[in-house]
């Protein structure tokens, strides 16, 4: 009986001390100090209970507070809201009174307003593109204040305001008919920046040491990376030392709309550049027609020495063999004793001996007028398919960039035709020189076929 009680207090002390490890970190000695042990736990665990109930309702108490608190809060802000609500009904109705005040004291002046809004707006897109704008800087700031002002319905522009729109309209029509000089910084190709004398003509164009000026969208002074022909520049350098009278310049027409002109007709690549457009294609019909024009030159100098020596033969009676007629002649010298036929077949033997000499190069002029316009329309096809594979990539969102790649792809082609027209005239020149040869060495060799055949 004892053994089973001591079995069931050892299970009962067990739990109590897997609950508080503190208590259970205790040996016991005895069940005595193991049945003490257990009561202190159990102690222990409804001190916690009570402690945690407490804190419980504690925090609930304040979680009421501050409900409470939140909703007092929300009914002062809806009290709020409508006081706010309604005075701003209230003070709408006074802006609305207060405008329709406005509006009666301002009368046929709103229409002016509206005219000055207008001429200010209009202004303002004028000093945008208007090389004066580089000579006086600073009246972009002014219209935009103008114009800020004048869209607002509280504000109205100031007498000096408007006499000043009206200077800067009256400045801006003077000024574009005035060449003047001033001083400011030219911003160079390579980056560098200079204080330069700088030759405004009217609202065309700016000019500086026989170079031309652009404005960039900062109202920044730059040179121009590519200039027109030297003979503008030297009538700009000769404009800006000039002190009086009048000095032949070239204007844009389209400097006050930007100088649209200048740019494209600078920027237009020249015959070099339109010629490396052309590319690996373009090289090969221009070292083609190179060697055409060197060939049909050669055989024209060669076929003019024959054709002299030629000449020379017939005002002669002893054959000489420098020339296709003497050899011709030396062959019928010997065989005088033969008959008509023999002598025929020997003086056609001849002549086609001197014929691929004559006609030389001839055959390979007429190629090269076959094959260089088909160079060029391959050229033309590969840049052709160049430029829409980087429309399929980028798209064709820019026109002029579409334009530029087929004008590039288009120079094979007018290599290709630069080289086969003159080849074939060259060809047509050399192949009749080669004709006229030939003809006198046939009517030659008639002649003497047929003086043979009558002594005969």
């Amino acid at each position: 009986m004892k053994t089973s009680i001591a079995k069931h207090i050892l299970v009962a002390a067990a739990a109590g001390l897997i609950s508080f490890s503190a208590v259970a970190q205790e040996k016991a000695t005895s069940l005595d100090d193991l049945l003490k042990m257990v009561r202190q736990s159990k102690i222990a665990e409804s001190q916690e209970h009570k402690q945690r109930e407490a804190e419980f309702r504690r925090q609930k108490a304040n979680q009421q507070a501050l409900l409470n608190r939140a909703k007092n809060i929300r009914t002062a802000e809806e009290n709020r809201s409508a006081e706010l609500e309604k005075r701003y009904q209230e003070q709408e109705a006074a802006v609305d009174q207060k405008r329709q005040q406005l509006d009666e004291r301002l009368g046929s002046l709103r229409e002016l307003f509206g005219h000055m809004s207008s001429t200010a707006a209009d202004l303002r897109a004028s000093i945008d593109s208007s090389l004066v704008s580089a000579q006086y800087s600073g009246r972009t700031e002014f219209i935009d204040g103008l114009l800020a002002k004048m869209n607002t319905a509280t504000k109205l522009p100031t007498i000096a305001e408007i006499e000043r729109l009206w200077f800067e309209i009256q400045r801006e029509t003077v000024e574009s008919g005035k060449v003047v000089k001033f001083n400011t910084t030219v911003i160079k190709p390579n980056g560098e920046q200079t204080q330069q004398e700088i030759v405004r003509v009217g609202n065309f164009n700016l000019v500086s040491n026989g170079k031309y000026l652009e404005m960039n969208d900062a109202y920044k002074v730059a040179e121009l990376i590519r200039q027109p022909d030297a003979k503008f520049q030297k009538m700009a350098e000769n404009l800006q030392v000039s002190t009086a009278g009048f000095s032949a310049f070239g204007i844009d027409p389209t400097g006050p709309t930007g100088g649209s002109y200048l740019k494209a007709m600078i920027n237009s690549p020249d015959l070099i550049e339109r010629w490396h457009q052309g590319k690996i294609v373009g090289y090969i019909i221009t070292a083609v027609g190179a060697f055409a024009m060197l060939l049909a030159i050669f055989r024209l100098v060669v076929l003019f020495g024959v054709g002299a020596k030629v000449n020379a033969q017939l005002r002669s009676a002893t054959p000489n063999t420098n020339n296709p007629l003497g050899r011709v002649l030396a062959v019928a010298e010997e065989n005088k004793g033969v008959d008509g036929e023999t002598l025929e077949l020997k003086m056609e033997e001849a002549v086609l001996k001197e014929r691929p000499a004559i006609e030389s190069g001839l055959n390979l002029l007429k190629i090269i007028a076959m094959v260089a316009p088909l160079l060029g329309l391959l050229g033309t096809v590969t840049g052709m398919i160049i430029t829409f594979q980087a429309i399929t990539i980028f798209g064709a969102g820019d026109p002029r960039a579409m334009a530029g790649g087929i004008s590039s792809a288009l120079i094979t082609t007018v290599l290709g035709l630069c080289v086969a027209i003159p080849t074939v005239l060259m060809h047509t020149i050399v192949n009749g020189r080669a004709k006229r040869i030939l003809h006198i060495l046939e009517e030659q060799s008639a002649g003497i076929v047929a003086e043979n055949a009558e002594r005969k």
